[in-house]
């Protein structure tokens, strides 16, 4: 939800308080640097955030300051699982909103697609980043941002040429990384984690400042392993990406690694102090129903709750396809609503996760007419993964 569709709810919350206290006596400041109270802290808020809110609302059609405040509310959407923040990223960039893509900066182009990637609007996402590269080409974060797209919707020619596009105009190695990644999906497999391991061995990545690129390139690494079936040398290459700087997405990797592996009793430790997400709670659920554990029932209800909620919200079913398939299949053992919604998913979404779990379902379901689906779409993209073949 944008920003500016809270603002009624705000101001009333503003005006009851106000006239709450309608005979109090006032106190007023000397100076603005006066502190007048101290409020509690927002969780997932700092000092630092409030004020880059309050420059926003001074200066609301500033593009440097409205991308600014937009990527803290999108880190905070990644960090805590929570989309309503991605909501307020959007709409730290309203001044903009009504205006056509011609009129608005490219840097804003680029942060509303980044937004509507993390929202599943892919072809949102993809139109508006092709509108602003048309008007500048040297838009790294651009680039990269639509070689992902690219890359999860399985268009990896096109994926390629975002990838060479980001070479020639931001560093090497971006471009390198990401050319390797879609070897990686291809079957490339060693092609990809050798070219993954130079970059890595480059003493400029030593250092503490370089500790997420790093995390990046292992966590690569790690999921080519997978793609090889390389189970060992996936489960080392995630160790070091963890000891580098552990991350959400990296955590929901691993938790998912160790669920194929078996070592259940491993993920609840892994995810203690990651906010309850969906996608953590989800992992939680299959955790302790693989475990058998006494908080299997509790997550689950808590889960399917959230789903069925968030099921009242028009269009929304396809968004969550992927982790409700996973929630059927692995909690619920319904392998036939698994199949249905992994069916749905793979045509937002085709990443190797989305492929298996279509794989999965399909084998669980004893459908063979699925498990042809997922043969066709895999030979279609040109997708090489040995989970995959070994569920089918």
């Amino acid at each position: 939800m944008a920003l500016l569709a809270w603002m009624p709810v705000l101001i009333g919350a503003l005006a009851w308080l106000l006239a709450g206290t309608a005979h109090a006596v006032p106190r007023v400041p000397a100076s603005d640097d006066v502190v007048v109270e101290t409020l509690p802290a927002v969780a997932g808020w700092s000092g630092e955030q409030r004020r880059l809110r309050r420059e926003l609302v001074q200066r609301p059609d500033d593009p440097a300051t409205a991308i600014k405040a937009a990527t803290t509310y999108l880190n905070l959407a990644r960090d805590q699982g929570d989309a309503r923040y991605a909501g307020y990223a959007m709409g730290a960039l309203q001044a903009w909103e009504a205006r056509p893509a011609a009129d608005t900066p490219p840097a804003v182009l680029v942060m509303r697609a980044t937004i509507a990637q993390f929202l599943h609007d892919f072809d949102g996402a993809e139109a508006t980043l092709k509108a602003a590269l048309a008007r500048q080409p040297n838009e790294a974060q651009g680039w990269i941002t639509l070689a992902t797209i690219l890359r999860v919707r399985g268009r990896y020619n096109e994926s390629d040429a975002a990838c060479r596009a980001l070479g020639r105009v931001g560093p090497t190695l971006y471009g390198v990384a990401c050319l390797a990644e879609n070897a990686g999906l291809r079957g490339r497999h060693d092609e990809a984690r050798d070219t993954l391991q130079q970059l890595l061995a480059n003493p400029a990545l030593a250092g503490a400042a370089q500790a997420g690129t790093r995390q990046w390139l292992l966590t690569s690494v790690a999921e080519v392993e997978e793609l090889a079936g390389r189970p060992a040398q996936a489960d080392a290459a995630y160790r070091k990406a963890m000891a580098a700087q552990p991350s959400g997405y990296l955590l929901l990797a691993y938790s998912d690694y160790l669920q194929r592996a078996g070592r259940h009793t491993e993920i609840a430790g892994l995810l203690a102090k990651e906010a309850r997400s969906d996608a953590v709670l989800l992992r939680l659920a299959i955790a302790a129903a693989a475990a058998q554990n006494k908080s299997a029932q509790a997550e689950a209800d808590e889960l399917r709750q959230r789903f069925e909620a968030s099921a009242l919200r028009p269009g929304t079913t396809a968004l969550h396809a992927r982790e409700e398939a996973m929630f059927a299949l692995d909690v619920q053992n319904d392998p036939k609503r698994a199949l249905e919604l992994a069916r749905l998913n793979v045509k937002l979404q085709r990443e190797p996760i989305d492929l298996l779990v279509f794989a999965r379902a399909a084998a669980a379901a004893k459908d063979d007419a699925a498990r042809g689906e997922v043969k066709a779409l895999m030979q279609q993209i040109g997708l090489k993964d040995a989970r995959v073949d070994a569920t089918l």
